[in-house]
């Protein structure tokens, strides 16, 4: 825990991955509601098939982030989590020209009771 997943369109090519990883790990490290670093499990995922944005024929991407934490998370401390993750997509999202390209950001909670976890 936590657990972040970011979902982008295939059409967005050239995403610097890997600078976006490590300024988020960076940015959502830094809330004091994540106590070991080591805890953030973060990763890229490509969109490798068919998508579409909508119902018009239109040059549209997207970039999802979704950060799964434990329950017992106040709503400030979400809306500042996600905000965190936003402002460091706003800045790397690739913008073709032409292209208008949709960003969210969801934090979702996980059911403690039932969440496994262990180092091996």
């Amino acid at each position: 825990m936590p657990h972040l997943r970011i979902e982008y369109s295939s059409n967005l090519t050239d995403y610097p991955e890997a600078q976006a990883l490590a300024e988020i790990n960076a940015a959502v490290c830094a809330s004091p509601e994540i106590l070991n670093e080591s805890d953030l499990k973060s990763r890229f995922m490509r969109t490798n098939g068919c998508f579409q944005i909508g119902t018009q024929p239109a040059n549209r991407a997207f970039v999802h982030a979704q950060l799964r934490l434990l329950t017992g998370r106040s709503p400030e401390t979400k809306k500042d989590l996600a905000d965190r993750i936003a402002d460091v997509l706003r800045r790397l999202t690739p913008r073709p020209a032409g292209m208008q390209v949709h960003l969210s950001v969801e934090i979702v909670d996980m059911d403690r009771a039932s969440y496994v976890k262990e180092s091996l």
